[in-house]
């Protein structure tokens, strides 16, 4: 008997009936398309209306949101974390640093949902994390090869970059179709202000306790899961 396969983050499961496997993928294109015009604000009811299921198939799918958001976007943070790998290849580490700011920004811009995310932690989303954290990794060691460059300021740290997500985010959302391109002259006036020598000193950073909270603060609520019965797919 072959076994069930096993979920790189979680116990075994068994393969879904065809029509469940049908919803499912329905469930995600609507969620990449209404979570990218949305935002992660987005209720999960108007996925399930976008995908044209019930919202009790839409809960039986993805009991929570932080599962939808983890199976809509664990691409999206791979391409990120790409975008760090390939940032460290660069053989112009000041090069690399500023080409990864302006990918990883402009994937904000091209995705509002996923604008979001990168200013979000999703503890139980465990694929999603881990690359993430991955990704980190990665930003670290691009920093202190920039700093080794002397292009970029000595008392940068690595919360500064969430702290320009988080400033990107705000733009890209409070612009919208207005105005799409705003975020770039963001980047860029920021950018410039990464590069040393420094025009003067900076206030302490939040730490990165503070704006772990800001970013668990940050997670959508929870819609309430209908009651489900045993014939729903």
């Amino acid at each position: 008997m072959t076994p069930a396969p096993q979920h790189p983050d979680g116990p075994a499961t068994q393969p879904l009936r065809s029509d469940a496997e049908r919803n499912r993928e329905r469930i995600t294109v609507a969620a990449r398309k209404v979570f990218a015009r949305d935002g992660l604000g987005a209720s999960m009811a108007s996925v399930a209306r976008e995908a044209g299921v019930g919202i009790a198939t839409m809960f039986r799918r993805f009991p929570t949101k932080e599962e939808l958001v983890d199976a809509v976007f664990l691409d999206r943070m791979d391409a990120y974390a790409q975008a760090v790998a390939v940032a460290l290849d660069d053989p112009d580490p000041w090069h690399g640093f500023v080409g990864y700011i302006e990918t990883a920004c402009a994937m904000q811009a091209a995705d509002s949902g996923f604008a979001d995310v990168l200013t979000t932690t999703f503890p139980t989303a465990k694929a999603l994390e881990r690359r993430r954290n991955e990704a980190y990794e990665g930003m670290v060691e691009l920093i202190n090869r920039a700093k080794a460059t002397g292009r970029l300021r000595e008392d940068f740290d690595s919360s500064d970059l969430v702290l320009l997500h988080m400033a990107n985010a705000g733009v890209v959302n409070a612009t919208g179709a207005a105005a799409p391109d705003a975020w770039r002259r963001v980047v860029a006036l920021l950018i410039q202000s990464f590069e040393a020598p420094a025009r003067g000193p900076l206030p302490a950073s939040p730490g990165h306790d503070d704006l772990y909270k800001a970013m668990l603060r940050a997670s959508p609520p929870a819609d309430a899961a209908p009651e489900l019965d045993a014939g729903d797919g």
